[in-house]
Order: C-alpha cells, then structure tokens, then sequence
C-alpha cells in the first residue's frame, strides 16, 4: 500500500534530489484555504484589539480550555515538529524525555504554584513581575535578555519552514521565509494576542489531523511498535534508540551521552521548570485567561497533550531511523547530496504522503510554523512595548501610541527574526540550537523568579546580581567548550559526555549560580519591607478560595493526574 501511494504522487526518494513532490490541485486548494482562514481571523479579531489590554493579553477573557491549547500550540511550532524529529533520528527515544518532564512536573508547578502570583499581581509580563517582585534594573536585565531570545527562537522557525519547503516542494528559502513571516506579521499586528491565541487554536487542530498521517502510515509499514523495534535494532546494532531510562546509568550507554542526572535535574529542574514557568511566550496565554482557576488550568490541562504530542514528533523520527534508505547527517556536516538529521521529517512526509494528503501534511507544517512564530512575536511585542518601551524610552504616553507601537514592533520582530534564521546552520540540529538559547536565558531566569516568589528576604540587588551571575556563567561555559571542547567533561561531568549532555548540565549549573548569587546578594542586602511584597511572594499574598467547588475540578486534582499519566507513560517505555 506504502509503494502504491509513493508512486501515485511520482515521489522518487533519491539521495540529493532538490524536490521530492509536485503539488497537486487539490494540495494547493487546501493551502491556500489555511492562508486565507489565518488572515481572514487577523482581519476579523482587529475591532477586538483597540487597547493595550486586548492587544497585549487579549482582554483576559479566555476560558481555562480555549488558554490551555493555546499555551501548548504556541510551543508547538516548526520548532517542535522538526527539531524533535531530528533529534530523535539522533538520539532516539531520548528525545521523549523533553516532552514528557516537560509536562511534569514543570507545567503542574506553574499552574499550582508560580501562576497564582502572576495573575493576581495581574502582571503583563515574566519581566514585568520581576519589576514588581525586585525592581527597575532586574525587570531591564530580563526584559533584553527575553526580546533577544524572540527573536532568536523565530529564527529557528522561519529556518525549519524553509526548510519544508527546500526538501518537499524545491521551493526558494529565501521565497518560503518571505511568504510565511508576512503572513504571520500581518495577522499579529491586526489583532494581537487575539489573533495569535485563536489562529493557535485552530493551528493545534490542523497540526495533529496532517502530522498523524506519517505515524499511521509508517506503523503499518513496519508493522507495530515490535516491527519498529526489531528494524532500529537491525540498523543501529543497538537497544538504546528505544528505551528512556535502563541506558542512562552511564554517560556511554546511551546515543545522547548523558547520565540520568542531566535528564533529572538538568532537563526536568532547570530546562523544564525554567521554560514552562518562566518564558513569556507560553505564560502570557495562561495570563489571558478570565479567572485564577482558568489561569492554573491551562497548564494542566496542556500538560495532558504535551505527553500525547510525541506521537506525531518522536515517533516520526524513530520511523525515519527504521525505514530511510540512507543515514541523514549533522546540520554542519551537509555535503552536495546528502539530508541532514532536521529534515527527516519531510523526508517521511514526502514517503507516505499522496495528493489530499501532501497538503494537509504540508498545512500541518506551516501551521506549526505559524503557531510558534506567532508566539515568539507576539511574545515579544508586549515585552518590548512594555518592559523597554514604555519604562526607558517614551514614558507617559496615551494607550492608542502604545498599540501603535505594539504593532510596529510586531513587524520589526520579524524582520529581526529572518536576519536571526541563518544562525541554525552552526549547530548539529534545531534543537542542540534551542537548548543552547535556553541554557543562556531561562534556566537563570527561573532561579530569580522562584526566589523571589517563595523567599521573601530575597532582595532587589539579589534578584538582578543572581539572574546576571547564572546568564553570564552559562555563556562563559559555552563559549569555553567552543573554544576547546575539552572542556565538556567539566561542564558535563565525564569524558563520554556529548553535546545535548553539556546543555542540561550547564542549565543545571547556571541556575544553582543564580539561585546562590541571590542568596548571598539578598542577605549582605536591604530587603522590601511586607507591604512591597503583597501579592507578589508567599507568606505575603492572599489567594482566593474555591468555595463550594468539588475536588475533581480543582486544578490540584488534575495536576495529580498529570503525574499518574506520567509514571505510567515512564513504565511502559523503561
């Protein structure tokens, strides 16, 4: 059946072929259909859009379902569809742990935890808390760091999408960015964090029904998970591509060369934690939502789908390493012929997927890279508009001047975003890339936010001195393993360490500096007095009760659902 429907759409999978399918009618009707759907929202949600409050949090009206897909859509992005591929081809089903600790326990910690302080200080931003939390110069240090990290992780999309479109269709890269980021740019500047929460709505739907056509189809050709087994087995003469936790007792053992410890605490207490409670991108939809409960709702309600997104991301790499009939390379490998690791998910778009089909796949694709370019540009606009606008720039402006500069902002984020795009082409893959930028910005950045909500005596010279200390570490260990990659058994603790395995070390080191640089700081000190703290730190906030609201619809009964789903998903894949 899988040969038939390759034939049917002419696909000749050749080492080094620039295009692997020609589009049908039907495949460029249904393009077309999501452009116009995408900037049809845009143009609609626009009347809605007209103060800094719809513009920037979509007047905090949204319900704890239509927040929570939003919170997971803005991350499932290009990024996540490819990145994850690719780096599953490279290191197997390793790669579900940055799914599934994702999930748990970090988004549960957010929306039981940490969310309760950000929407009753009733904050615009991450950045904007630590203003309230610590004061001006904390707020500055975040506020830079964040906007350069949006505009870095855009980059990656518009990377990833133009790279769809190189393998499956021979497009031009620089034509596949043009296209897609004008799109992006119009519908976010029209309507804001309104259009970008209901086009990720609709980008969630559209992503699982086109991405599910690969792990179908490839299931059936290999016959199940055993079929699947067996032929990774033959291929790489190894176990360790589908098992999570019985190859991580040795640095050695593993694809991934990292021990348990880097997934626990590197991946699960800095890199997790630090991305899911702390980045902007994703904590501004639990901030649009109309009430506390729905706030902490979102999260959990994500984590859910977050454990079930490998499916159509880890799967599709596992199948690429079962049934490519060549090997894919490191993104800084490439030579005239070959595929790199980041484009093993066209490459199983283009085996299984016939006319109807490819464009529905291909939609798939562009709305991932809609969803998580959107994020990162609406993202940051409001941390622009109101951490470094507003505050240093053009202090005392009316309302209207700064929805005007939001939408300005929208568009010169992604301008700033395709400068950024070629900067993927150093690293092995998407995500060695994007792990990089999150051990440079959120790991740190999670250590001051969590101090400063559960430890009042935390200072305001401690948060700004402990979120330097961690940022700063944390490139200086970079740039010291570039410069001699000896250095990797120190940052990542063995000889046998690999590249991802110095990422989740060196977050995990960048947030223990902070978090004893604030420390340190915060007790040599002055400290805010009780009431600067109100609603900003516990012992010192009041949180509403849900009164007369039975147990299982509270967020704490579902968040303990998160974790049983978890163990069990960690038992089965041993």
């Amino acid at each position: 059946m899988i040969t038939s429907i390759m034939q049917a759409t002419g696909t000749v999978l050749l080492e080094g072929a620039a295009r692997l399918i020609s589009l049908a009618p039907s495949d460029l009707l249904i393009i077309a259909l999501y452009f116009a759907m995408v900037l049809g929202i845009g143009v609609y949600l626009r009347r809605y859009a007209n103060t800094s409050n719809d513009f920037f949090m979509a007047g905090r009206e949204m319900t704890a379902w239509v927040a929570g897909l939003s919170f997971l859509s803005a991350n499932l992005g290009a990024i996540e569809l490819m990145g994850w591929a690719a780096s599953t081809y490279q290191y197997g089903i390793l790669a579900a742990h940055f799914y599934w600790i994702a999930a748990f326990p970090s988004m549960v910690l957010l929306g039981l935890v940490m969310m309760p302080f950000y929407y009753i200080s009733k904050t615009h931003s991450v950045p904007g808390y630590l203003r309230l939390r610590y004061g001006e110069a904390a707020r500055a240090l975040a506020g830079i760091s964040f906007a350069v990290m949006t505009v870095l992780m855009s980059g990656i999309n518009m990377y990833a999408m133009a790279l769809v479109m190189k393998v499956v269709l021979g497009w031009s890269i620089h034509f596949s960015i043009l296209i897609s980021s004008l799109t992006v740019a119009v519908y976010v500047a029209l309507g804001g964090l309104y259009s970008a929460i209901f086009n990720e709505v609709l980008q969630f739907f559209l992503i699982w029904l086109g991405a599910l056509v690969i792990p179908i189809l490839g299931m059936i050709e290999v016959g199940g998970w055993s079929g699947l087994v067996a032929r990774i087995h033959e291929r790489m003469h190894s176990d360790a591509y589908v098992h999570l936790w019985s190859t991580l007792g040795s640095f050695s053992g593993n694809p991934m060369g990292v021990h348990w410890t880097g997934v626990v605490f590197g991946l699960g207490g800095a890199i997790a934690c630090g991305y899911w409670t702390t980045d902007f991108l994703v904590v501004q939809r639990a901030m649009a939502a109309k009430d506390l409960r729905a706030a902490q709702l979102a999260p959990i309600i994500a984590a859910y789908f977050k454990m079930m997104v490998p499916l159509i991301v880890i799967l599709p790499g596992l199948l690429g390493l079962a049934v490519l009939p060549y090997h894919l390379v490191p993104e800084t490998a490439m030579t005239a012929g070959s595929h790199s690791y980041n484009e093993v998910l066209p490459l199983m778009l283009a085996r299984y997927c016939g006319p109807g089909l490819l464009g529905l796949g291909i939609t798939a694709l562009i709305a991932g890279f809609m969803s998580g370019m959107a994020g990162n540009v609406s993202a940051f606009a409001t941390v622009w508009t109101y951490d470094i606008y507003q505050p240093y720039i053009k202090k005392g402006e009316s309302d209207k001047h700064y929805v005007h500069m939001g939408r300005l902002c929208t568009l010169g984020g992604v301008i700033l975003s395709i400068g950024t795009a070629y900067f993927v082409t150093q690293f092995k893959s998407i995500m060695d890339y994007m792990q990089a930028l999150v051990g440079f910005f959120i790991s740190p950045l999670f250590g001051t936010v969590l101090m400063g909500m559960i430890w009042k005596r935390a200072s305001a010279k401690g948060g700004f001195w402990g979120l330097f200390a961690g940022t700063a570490s944390s490139v200086a260990m970079y740039t010291a393993v570039k410069i001699d990659p000896a250095w990797l058994r120190y940052v990542a603790l063995s000889p046998d360490a690999k590249d991802m395995a110095e990422n989740l070390y060196r977050a995990l080191w960048s947030l223990l500096i902070c978090i004893l640089t604030t420390i340190v700081v915060s007790l040599l000190t002055a400290r805010k007095t009780e009431e600067e703290l109100t609603n900003l730190t516990w012992g010192a906030t009041m949180f509403p009760k849900d009164e007369q609201l039975p147990f299982w619809k509270t967020p704490l009964f579902w968040g303990a659902g998160v974790g049983v789903f978890f163990g069990i998903l960690q038992w089965m894949f041993w």
